[in-house]
């Protein structure tokens, strides 16, 4: 039943790749089609209202510049709306004002798709800021990770000096793609029980004769966006796990196919930007093998169970429950948490904390490898990051200037993706070597030890690698770990999107060259198994050590 339960759940999405991946493609042509009559006007309505008028092109610098701006505008307003949360409307519940440190990091977080909380939402937040700050981040940060994929992918498939306009793109991530979807998964996850409304907290009366009240709020409208945008921040402290945010099989596999269908099907847009679906297919089917074996790692690890468990006699044949939904089981809870850290979204249905040593290291690897499907263009842009360093590598065993879709690889491109490539490691390992030296930093530890050291390895992966999921026994909402994780996420979201936008605006503006005997293909089976080849093997060479202190020392205690 349960290898019934993943194979729908993921044959679905091999399903829709295409149709979404084509659709998506149409979006973003710039090429009149069919969409344009059901949202043009309200685009136009748009630009009109904004007084945005010139919609002319941009290069990769003034791209760059538009997408900072208008991420800075949007962190600021959202910062003030936190503070003052305490005089505005929509506050039936009375919440106070968020504390500077913990806004600092709520409004990054959210601002970079990481959705890292450390907060809980239901005694944190108004609805009036769970609305207009956290939900309308959501959109807008995922609107975001998707105009850097399409301008990064016309980059490398196109001529020219001109990537596209961020602005219309932007607005049309949210208009054509983002808000419909949402409004279809809303609408299916208030049928399946899923609250959403703006009343107060239910107050109960106990068979004890004492009162309880239980959070409610807009939650579906929220849940739909976290997990579309692969955003992941929870409307309750429990996120994923929490009866009301997602209180069935059917909503979690929902859940699924909603945080995972627009990651999984960008690989195919850019088959179709680069009049090659076989580049696309490559690019899809080595994100998929990855997928697969961190799958069954973290299916396998919790199935077997806690073997000190069995040892006490205990009747473990159900696997290892312990932070687990019984509704949902080991094969659900699985298969969430390795899409959720494959997507970079960060959602949780299980606590990730209780997770088994190897259980935990599939979910930690996936984000320090960051190229598994990844959030919204994330993941397709560090695998194709990854496809140039490839085709480089290759290039220099046979004396050969390398090239990829006709550009040849020079230099510039490789400095700026040694760039990208050596900036998400420093970002995880300095602060968590950081934080193991000092009070502030290992005082929020819960479970010394090997597993210690993984619960603050793991709150800097997540963080880097734009995901928010977290080994929720760290204690991190303190003002170290607020600020230190903040200027993680900033670090880990805009400097990899300008140095791969800097290499796309660079191979743009060079003359193709054509294919001859030497050229290397990057469209067949060969070329799968060189790409998950160079990701695991850079991988490896940069995180092999932590992981063998951490959860790989943690399993061996363990026998």
């Amino acid at each position: 039943m349960d290898y019934l339960e993943m194979l729908v759940v993921i044959g679905v999405i091999l399903l829709l790749v295409k149709p979404v991946g084509t659709y998506i493609y149409h979006v973003f042509s710039n090429v009149p089609n069919r969409s344009d009559r059901i949202f043009g006007g309200m685009e136009n309505l748009i630009f009109k209202l904004a007084g945005y008028r010139q919609r002319e092109g941009m290069d990769w610098k003034k791209y760059m510049v538009s997408l900072l701006a208008s991420n800075t505008v949007l962190m600021t307003i959202c910062f003030i709306l936190l503070s003052l949360q305490q005089w505005l409307p929509w506050n039936p519940d009375r919440i106070g004002g968020m504390e500077p440190s913990l806004a600092f990091n709520t409004v990054i977080s959210f601002m970079t798709n990481t959705n890292l909380q450390h907060y809980s939402g239901e005694t944190g937040l108004s609805y009036l800021s769970q609305m207009m700050v956290i939900t309308m981040m959501m959109f807008t940060s995922a609107a975001t990770g998707l105009c850097i994929a399409i301008a990064f992918i016309r980059g490398i498939t196109g001529t020219g000096k001109l990537l596209g306009n961020f602005f219309v793109d932007f607005v049309k991530a949210i208009v054509r793609i983002l808000l419909p979807a949402a409004l279809i998964v809303t609408l299916l996850l208030v049928a399946l029980q899923v609250p959403q409304t703006l009343e107060p907290a239910a107050a109960i009366h106990t068979l004890e004769g004492s009162v309880q009240r239980i959070a409610l709020g807009p939650v579906a409208s929220l849940e739909s966006i976290k997990h579309l945008g692969t955003n992941g921040g929870g409307f309750f402290g429990a996120n994923s796990s929490h009866p009301f945010e997602n209180p069935s099989g059917l909503t979690n596999a929902i859940e699924i196919w909603s945080m995972w269908v627009i990651s999984a099907s960008l690989p195919y847009t850019f088959g179709l930007f680069a009049r090659n679906k076989k580049q696309g297919w490559v690019i899809f089917t080595a994100m998929f093998i990855l997928f697969v074996a961190f799958l069954s790692l973290v299916y396998f690890s919790e199935q077997a169970g806690n073997p000190l468990i069995h040892t006490l006699g205990v009747d473990a044949s159900q696997g290892n429950m312990e932070g687990k939904e019984v509704r949902f089981g080991v094969a659900g809870s699985a298969l969430f948490t390795a899409v959720t850290t494959a997507a970079t979204t960060g959602s949780v249905n299980n606590m990730h904390d209780t997770l088994t040593p190897l259980g935990g290291l599939a979910a930690l690897v996936q984000m320090m490898l960051n190229v598994v499907f990844g959030g919204k263009g994330v993941g397709l842009m560090n695998m194709m990051m990854y496809a140039i360093l490839g085709v480089f590598i290759c290039g220099l065993m046979v004396g050969r200037t390398p090239e990829f879709l006709g550009k040849k690889i020079e230099a510039k491109e490789m400095k700026l993706i040694a760039i990208a490539i050596l900036i998400h490691p420093f970002i995880v390992l300095v602060p968590t070597a950081i934080s193991a030296m000092t009070g502030l930093g290992y005082g929020a530890v819960t479970n010394p030890g090997y597993h210690g050291l993984t619960q603050m390895l793991y709150e800097y992966a997540s963080s880097a690698a734009n995901n928010g999921s977290g080994f929720e026994g760290l204690a991190d909402n303190t003002p170290y770990w607020n600020i230190m994780t903040g200027f993680v996420m900033l670090l880990g979201r805009y400097v990899s999107m300008i140095a791969l936008l800097g290499v796309a605006g660079s191979l743009m503006g060079k003359e193709p060259v054509a294919e001859s005997i030497g050229t290397l293909r990057t469209d067949n089976k060969l070329f799968t198994g060189i790409l998950i080849g160079t990701v695991l093997l850079i991988g490896a060479l940069t995180f092999l050590p932590v992981i063998a202190a951490g959860p790989v020392a943690e399993f061996l205690t363990l026998k």
